[in-house]
């Protein structure tokens, strides 16, 4: 099978294809035909060696979290899945190894779910790490019945489907995006768009959903509110009596299959922006670097 591998850390230009055996399934795990796999900010990070203090496995890597793809070969004592399912899945590579920019993966079946049945299915692999990091932040947030609810960077992936899935429940959502964004939050469901030149009110919400790396944000939560980051490197520091704590992504099927039901329920749309092929992960690297990007870039990996 063909896999895009990082050799050793550096600039996007290390990541190069490499033919591999491919993989076998072991009891309790599924074979993956990979239709499409998306990058992430964590797949520069890893790349770039900046977390190579949280890494045990060697080199060379495959990269990659998202994934949607046909199951191929189920290992025994799957119950779940059989061969020719839709599938979505995130698996966390960081700490596993376990890479998605291949033609084929191998996974425990219990991190995989049915992938929504209306839309394409290389969209859907836009959904796993953002949509399971916006959830289970929403659930830490645990914002009061009918609250106010802040959220940054909320024209990006993760931010975009926390819009949806606070409004989904019943919350009033303050959307923070960039200048020009205001027309698009609306669209996502958003109460009422903000910017650098539209700042929020102080003390407006009742909690904060921080996913831009805008600590100052925290201003905008009332006094005893509370204050949920999933941007490790830029945290908001607790003023006023706002708690704040850290939401870091885990692999989650179960949830993950909650999600896809919510795509074909109409209460997430899925963002795509371009599809890059297999020898193309490092061009998605830089466009991701660059800044701006209002979709996912996906990784096709038969292209």
């Amino acid at each position: 099978m063909r896999a895009s591998i990082l050799p050793r850390y550096g600039a996007p230009e290390l990541l190069t294809l490499a033919e591999l055996p491919r993989p076998v399934p072991g009891p309790g795990q599924l074979l993956v035909r990979v239709v499409a796999s998306a990058v992430n900010p964590v797949d520069l990070e890893v790349r770039s060696g900046s977390k190579a203090d949280h890494i045990t496995h060697d080199f060379p890597m495959i990269l990659g979290w998202d994934l949607a793809g046909v199951v191929e070969e189920c290992g025994s004592g799957v119950a779940r899945f059989a061969p020719g399912d839709r599938v979505v899945a995130m698996s966390a590579q960081l700490a596993t190894g376990v890479g998605t920019h291949a033609q084929y993966v191998v996974l425990d079946a219990g991190l995989a779910a049915r992938a929504p049945h209306t839309a394409e299915l290389a969209h859907t692999a836009a959904l796993p790490l953002a949509g399971l990091t916006a959830h289970q932040a929403l659930d830490a947030l645990a914002p009061p019945e009918g609250g106010t609810v802040l959220i940054t960077g909320a024209a990006g992936a993760v931010g975009g489907l926390a819009v949806q899935l606070a409004v989904a429940r019943g919350l009033k959502v303050l959307a923070h995006g960039r200048p020009g964004d205001a027309d698009r939050l609306h669209a996502l469901g958003a109460d009422e768009a903000y910017s650098s030149q539209r700042p929020v009110p102080p003390g407006a919400a009742d909690g904060l959903l921080e996913t831009a790396g805008l600590p100052r944000a925290v201003a905008g939560v009332r006094d005893g509110g509370r204050a949920v980051s999933v941007v490790p490197l830029a945290p908001p520091v607790s003023e006023r009596g706002v708690e704040v704590r850290m939401s870091f992504v885990e692999q989650d099927g179960r949830r993950l299959e909650e999600l896809s039901g919510l795509v074909d329920q109409g209460v997430l749309t899925l963002r795509v922006e371009r599809t890059y092929p297999l020898a193309e992960v490092g061009a998605a690297h830089r466009r991701l670097a660059a800044g701006g990007s209002r979709g996912k870039l996906l990784i096709s990996p038969w292209d």
